[in-house]
């Protein structure tokens, strides 16, 4: 699995997973669960997560969709 974005943007988390969802992206939601730790006030971000086998076709998507700007750099 490859990072796709980091994020604690919990619209945009919705968003992308929407457009992965629609485009058959396998994909998860890593960290969804540290606001127990937090006490649900956004401080860690969220990762989505991808297969090494759709990272390019994950890219491609978002950067079409207008979320060039939120994709990780380094990608791992």
């Amino acid at each position: 699995m490859r990072e796709l974005v980091r994020t604690n943007d919990a619209v945009l988390i919705s968003a992308i997973e929407a457009l992965l969802r629609g485009a058959h992206i396998g994909h998860i939601v890593a960290d969804q669960n540290m606001s127990v730790l937090e006490g649900s006030i956004g401080i860690f971000p969220r990762r989505i997560l991808v297969g090494e086998d759709e990272f390019e076709a994950a890219r491609w998507l978002l950067e079409d969709a207008g979320f060039a700007d939120e994709l990780r750099r380094d990608g791992r």
